[in-house]
């Protein structure tokens, strides 16, 4: 049986993780004191006596973290930003390519996908890496969340019975600063330049879209719909969790994409659409499902060699 510590086990994230462990035969979930949570020896001593520990910190807590450990074989999983782009650690989207799977499976140090990064780098990097996108194209990112991912505070005020009438509405952030996501969004999917990323929080839970406009005239190549979509159909085939959804599939949603329609779930699904010279890349997942908790436990499944599908949908 495994020994699992979810450092940061009261967040969002980390109550969540607890949630899709809770039941496995094949995990023990070693607890510490609520007086002792923020006490850095107790926290050192479940770190290293754990096969996984999960930090679910904010950024520089989870850097403090990772020195508390000195037990060799103890694999760490950041649900952070901290580590996202840190040489040696390996990127959790085993989708991706051999490389990334691979890189899991070797590694003590795993970091966790952010949410909108999980959409953005999923739709571009396949696109990258067949040329068919250029490092410099002028990329464009739309995206909306639900407010889970707004953190303890954010999630509150939406749920406060007096909330001001703007929360009941799509609201946009970030206008005018570097998202702690871009440079991961580069790093991760082959741009020289950053997009232009704008993202808004809505008056509902859990789940998000990713929306990324194409011009063909900008294209590395000729292309279409179909064969954009093909692209990405055989770049994900066997796939578990990320589907590329089949051609006119928007019309089984009456000509609407919800965002919040795979809460709970690890699943990410791909949508193309348009016409001739205008292509809509779009990705749907929960932000705490493949976009957080769901994909860190994918990932320790696959670095302690079980089936990276035990405990998830």
């Amino acid at each position: 049986m495994k020994k699992i510590f979810i450092d940061g086990a009261a967040g969002t994230t980390g109550l969540k993780l607890r949630e899709r462990l809770e039941g496995r035969d094949d995990l023990e979930i070693l607890e510490i004191e609520e007086s002792r949570r923020r006490d850095p020896e107790a926290r050192r001593a479940l770190i290293n006596a754990s096969d996984v520990t999960f930090l679910c910190l904010p950024d520089e807590a989870a850097r403090e973290a990772v020195k508390l450990c000195e037990n060799p074989d103890t694999v760490i999983i950041d649900a952070s930003t901290a580590h996202r782009t840190t040489a040696g650690w390996a990127y959790g989207f085993p989708e991706l390519s051999v490389r990334h799977r691979t890189e899991i499976v070797n590694s003590k140090r795993i970091a966790v996908p952010g949410c909108y990064a999980s959409g953005f780098v999923a739709l571009i990097y396949p696109l990258i890496e067949d040329r068919l996108i250029q490092p410099y194209y002028p990329m464009t990112v739309n995206a909306v969340s639900g407010y889970s991912g707004a953190g303890k505070k954010g999630i509150a005020e939406y749920e406060a019975e007096d909330k001001p009438v703007e929360y009941l509405s799509p609201r946009m952030y970030s206008m005018s600063k570097f998202h702690k996501h871009i440079p991961e969004m580069m790093a991760k999917s082959g741009l020289s330049y950053p997009p232009i990323f704008m993202p808004m929080v809505d008056n509902y839970y859990a789940g998000m879209l990713v929306n990324i406009p194409l011009h063909t005239r900008l294209m590395g190549k000729p292309t279409t719909v179909s064969k954009i979509r093909q692209l990405l159909t055989d770049h994900y085939a066997g796939s578990n969790f990320v589907k590329v959804m089949p051609e006119h599939s928007e019309n089984a949603y009456g000509g609407y994409l919800a965002a919040n329609t795979l809460d709970g779930k690890n699943i990410m699904e791909i949508y193309v659409f348009g016409f001739e010279k205008h292509i809509l890349l779009t990705a749907r997942l929960d932000n705490l499902g493949k976009g957080a908790s769901g994909a860190a436990v994918q990932c320790m499944n696959i670095a302690l060699g079980v089936d990276e599908t035990t405990g998830l949908i």
